[in-house]
């Protein structure tokens, strides 16, 4: 059984960072990745963009640059991380799912590993092997769970989510061209996937369950166009209304009590994301609320399992009212965690501007 340290679970932007500065300080570690690096953001729609400006979603010391000096698409963060790890000569293992955590009498910590297709969430993770090849164990002092908080769909649990015209997840706009669109939700992802829908030459309708979008909670570049489109009914907005069932053909909401019939070609469920907390209940974590957010020290993000750390918007679980941990509110995590691991006083807390303290 091969031994190590410290165990970095997650190849996330956070997990990567993590992985540099133990690098840099000479400590002993092995990073593994279910899928591949960046996993979560490679699920993201093409050409999504970040709320946040490069600067802050920049690690490891290495700027993030583009030509058009905006804030960094999904594919161009993608090619960042890549060149981070290249630069850096971080070593990730990546298709490596954790099957397993299991704590010793010593306090150490034994993970059982099996391949793996894909990272964990995603439109993949309903299909994933359940047949997959075991593989060597790795016996770890520390365990770092990097691993993010977008692993499941928030199901609405109406008749005829599971029809195969319907989905949790935005693919290339291309794919909607010409067709009737129903898009279910009023936060960035459905906001953004209204308007892009609608620039592609489809016809869109956003149910949105409240009497008005909450403009804090969708990106500010976006909404004088969202204005714009629902004002000239380009975008049929459907305040107050609320998904009951869904056939081959078309929706079924309530709205404001009434029943209305809406043609859909496609049903867009974009009403959020959750956290599998399975691999911290499994090892003894505490989960606090109804978000299920891991129990931590805050001044070392090590959890109630000695030797346990959290990191990333793993620690947040799921994020319900809001988003309140994301990448750049997540680089302390690393500077705490270092520290922790190297004896050190806790670093001491960054300010992060109230104008960033949005979805990513």
């Amino acid at each position: 059984m091969e031994k190590t340290d410290v165990l970095i679970i997650g190849a996330g932007p956070i997990g990567i960072e993590l992985a540099a500065s133990l690098k840099r300080r000479g400590v002993e570690y092995v990073h593994i990745e279910a899928g591949q690096i960046g996993g979560t953001i490679d699920w993201y729609a093409p050409n999504t963009k970040f709320f946040s400006s490069s600067d802050r979603i920049a690690i490891a010391g290495i700027p993030l640059n583009n030509v058009a000096q905006t804030k960094a698409t999904k594919e161009e963060y993608l090619t960042y991380l890549r060149s981070v790890v290249q630069q850096l000569r971080l070593k990730v293992r990546t298709y490596q799912l954790v099957d397993s955590i299991d704590r010793a009498a010593d306090g150490s910590f034994t993970v059982s590993l099996v391949s793996s297709e894909h990272a964990v969430g995603g439109p993949r993770e309903a299909k994933r092997n359940k047949e997959a090849r075991r593989l060597e164990p790795i016996k770890a002092a520390k365990v770092v769970l990097a691993i993010g908080d977008m692993h499941l769909p928030q199901l609405l649990g109406v008749p005829g989510e599971k029809l195969p015209h319907v989905s949790h997840y935005l693919e290339d706009p291309h794919k909607y061209f010409g067709k009737r669109v129903l898009i279910v939700g009023g936060k960035n992802s459905a906001v953004e996937a209204a308007i892009r829908l609608y620039r592609v030459g489809c016809d869109v309708t956003l149910s949105y369950r409240g009497p008005e979008l909450d403009e804090s909670r969708v990106k500010y570049w976006l909404l004088p166009e969202l204005k714009g489109l629902f004002k000239r009914d380009l975008i049929h907005f459907l305040p107050r209304s609320r998904l009951l069932e869904i056939t081959p053909e078309e929706a079924v909401l309530d709205v404001v009590g009434e029943n209305k019939r809406i043609v859909a070609d496609f049903v867009l469920l974009l009403t959020g994301y959750a956290q599998d907390s399975s691999l911290f209940e499994a090892v003894g974590v505490e989960l606090e609320g109804e978000g299920k957010k891991p129990h931590y020290r805050r001044r070392t993000m090590e959890t109630n399992v000695p030797g346990l750390f959290v990191a990333g918007t793993a620690a947040a679980g799921t994020q319900i009212g809001g988003v309140k941990e994301f990448i750049e509110t997540s680089h302390i995590h690393v500077a705490r965690i270092a520290a922790a691991l190297c004896g050190e006083d806790a670093p001491s807390d960054p300010v992060i501007p109230a104008e960033y303290q949005l979805e990513s």
